[in-house]
């Protein structure tokens, strides 16, 4: 960086700090803004990539003790003193000798002052000393955040709505266990903190990324945390009404109770027997579907011609006849 910068710039302003900042308050605020300002979760942002520059570059200033100290000294000299062209004249070298020369400093301290300045030297901005090499995005100091390591996993139905501590391989071949929540669902994805790659350059860990699919289950289906399940009943039942059992998830069964005259595709609820995860607990949610006979006896088919004799004559599709029409 060129020496007019530490003028010109506010390492403070820009992380968003006082000028008394804490190093823990000072990493924790850096953190924040890498984290949202990172080219990596803005792709194709240039605005994004130039602000994660600037608080690369404060905070690599701000978090070296010696750096920052030497930084509030030139800032403390105001916005007059400039380094001119040649070095010489009011508000140059002399300014900057009164701040720092006042220690009996021969001709070999203007080699300090370049090197501080990186001037001449070749060198970059760094997490160390001026013109050494850094960590980060780029070259823009600050720690670098570890890689992610990713996994797949595919569960039945009973141990995704359950949960269960798994052991999973990750791509880099390590074996590790994972604690599969209840109630997870197809698609999610489970991230563990601090579990993956480590950083380069003494950041934060990467992360374990697991990818979960379900199975699916032949009786019951996911509705968010409730569960569906479709139930066949006779048409004797539905007409005169009936006590029934049901299963559930759990393996156990619950009775519900089929009012008369109940219409094929009605639903009916069991509070709490749905999927219980951190979010809370659904519902067992059972559709009734009437069942035809697809063969009858002699006697049957005469008790069922003897009934459609007997019952209203209303035709249950008249009024989708009326609405059809307009």
């Amino acid at each position: 960086m060129a020496s007019q910068d530490w003028f010109d710039k506010d390492f403070y302003k820009t992380l968003g700090v006082s000028k008394d900042v804490s190093d823990a308050e000072l990493k924790k605020t850096y953190r924040k803004l890498a984290r949202k300002y990172h080219p990596d979760s803005n792709p194709g942002d240039a605005a994004a990539e130039a602000t994660f520059k600037e608080i690369s570059e404060a905070y690599s200033v701000l978090s070296d003790a010696e750096q920052r100290k030497e930084y509030d000294e030139i800032r403390a000299m105001g916005s007059g003193a400039r380094f001119t062209a040649s070095g010489a004249g009011a508000g140059g070298f002399e300014d900057v000798f009164s701040r720092f020369g006042q220690r009996g400093q021969s001709s070999a301290d203007f080699e300090d002052i370049f090197a501080m300045f990186n001037q001449g030297q070749g060198g970059s901005f760094g997490s160390g000393r001026f013109g050494q090499t850094s960590g980060g995005y780029r070259g823009f100091g600050g720690p670098q955040r570890g890689n992610d390591v990713t996994a797949r996993t595919t569960l039945d139905f009973v141990t995704a709505a359950q949960g269960e501590t798994i052991t999973l391989q990750g791509e880099d071949g390590k074996p590790f266990k994972v604690k599969i929540p209840a109630g997870v669902a197809d698609g999610q994805k489970i991230r563990l903190r601090g579990r993956g790659r480590p950083s380069p350059d003494g950041g934060e860990n990467g992360d374990i990324v697991v990818s979960i699919a379900v199975r699916p289950h032949p009786v019951f289906t996911r509705d968010g945390l409730n569960l569906r399940i479709t139930v066949p009943v006779t048409f004797t039942e539905a007409t005169l009404g009936a006590t029934i059992e049901v299963p559930t998830l759990a393996g156990d069964t619950v009775k519900l109770r089929v009012a008369p005259g109940t219409p094929s595709g009605r639903v009916l609820r069991v509070k709490g027997r749905g999927i219980t995860s951190s979010k809370g607990t659904g519902d067992l949610l059972a559709e009734l579907q009437v069942a035809v006979p697809s063969h009858l006896d002699d006697a049957a088919r005469a008790a069922l011609e003897a009934f459609a004799a007997a019952e209203p004559k209303e035709n249950p599709r008249a009024d989708l006849m009326a609405k059809a029409r307009g």
